[in-house]
């Protein structure tokens, strides 16, 4: 059986000298958490894992769209959608989404995630034509007057044509690229970076009873499987986002255990991102009912990522997101601003 190693993530000022930079990034680490199939896990020192795999955790990540990964970046999400999970219709068609693009560019979005299909639990697939009718004049306008880089979120290799043409510098795909085999190949040829995200089935299905052998470690295996997919593609490792899918195909107690392993994929070698934004385990566990309440949840949420070394934030609430980030670096890092 493999072992696994979970970077025990840190941040406080008090470092020792044989800590090791977690991904280049604030987090430190001594301290390895050995993972097993069929052994209890262990604590180890950090030097006692395999070098390739302190090669891969310690190793700074190069920048995604032009943003350098050294400090947690925060992406806004944008729905152009009468039917998205918590903003379904507050945004949907062309002045609404661009007013919401520069609000959220002005609170501090360092990337903005443009969907034109809600992939909510039980969500139906939206048609090329449509979704490329919600998205790419929307890129188009934001472009248009604003340098901020810009996400196509999107499993359709035409829709993601469109978008490129628009202007926009990544593709995030929740099927982790396996919905549309073109995919891969027109975002290696237009040198596009990507995210690739984990779900368990579609949209329409995912909730239906999930079930995982060892959640964290299932879901370590299929994004290395679909990293090395990319690669072989054409994509560079260094191009691409890793997500494990908060929420898609998961239950409570399965997101509750992937968010307290999240550490676990810097040894993908990739940045690593968290999409929990408003999520209904938020609003179950912060008895918050209605998903526009549920800003704190998700802040509590991003900020415990943080202290994982995630280098990405897919959020809702940006202006709120920022100030909390602020405050966490100043008192944890000792960084005002």
């Amino acid at each position: 059986m493999d072992s696994y190693y979970r970077p025990v993530a840190r941040s406080d000022h008090a470092r020792p000298a044989r800590a090791r930079p977690l991904a280049g990034g604030w987090c430190w680490f001594d301290t390895v958490e050995e993972l097993r199939r069929d052994a209890p896990p262990r604590l180890l020192p950090a030097e006692e894992a395999p070098a390739e795999v302190l090669a891969r955790l310690t190793a700074p990540r190069v920048p995604i769209a032009g943003l350098t990964l050294d400090q947690p970046r925060l992406m806004g999400i944008l729905n152009v959608t009468p039917d998205s999970f918590s903003d379904g219709g507050e945004h949907y068609g062309r002045d609404p989404a661009l007013a919401h693009a520069r609000a959220m560019t002005e609170a501090g979005a360092d990337m903005i995630d443009v969907g034109g299909e809600s992939t909510r639990p039980g969500a139906t697939e939206v048609d090329i034509e449509t979704e490329i009718a919600r998205t790419a004049p929307v890129i188009a306008a934001i472009r248009a007057e604003n340098g901020v880089p810009l996400s196509i979120d999107t499993r359709k290799t035409p829709v993601a044509r469109a978008a490129r043409e628009a202007g926009a510098d990544l593709v995030n795909d929740v099927s982790a690229f396996t919905f549309d085999s073109g995919l891969a190949p027109f975002a290696a040829q237009a040198g596009l970076p990507v995210c690739a995200m984990h779900a368990r089935g579609r949209p329409e299905t995912m909730q239906n009873d999930p079930r995982y052998d060892n959640v964290a470690l299932d879901i370590y295996d299929y994004l290395a499987e679909r990293v090395a997919a990319l690669v072989q593609a054409g994509i560079p490792r260094g191009a691409i986002l890793v997500d494990p899918g908060i929420g898609f195909g998961k239950t409570t107690a399965h997101n509750l255990a992937l968010l307290q392993n999240l550490s676990l994929f810097h040894g993908l070698g990739c940045p690593v991102l968290l999409g929990a934004s408003r999520k209904r385990f938020i609003g179950e566990i912060g008895q918050t009912p209605a998903a526009g309440a549920r800003a704190p949840g998700s802040i509590a949420v991003a900020l415990a990522g943080v202290a994982q070394g995630v280098q990405m934030l897919r959020i809702h609430d940006v202006a709120e997101t920022a100030a909390a980030l602020r405050l966490w670096r100043a008192a944890t890092l000792g960084q005002p601003g």
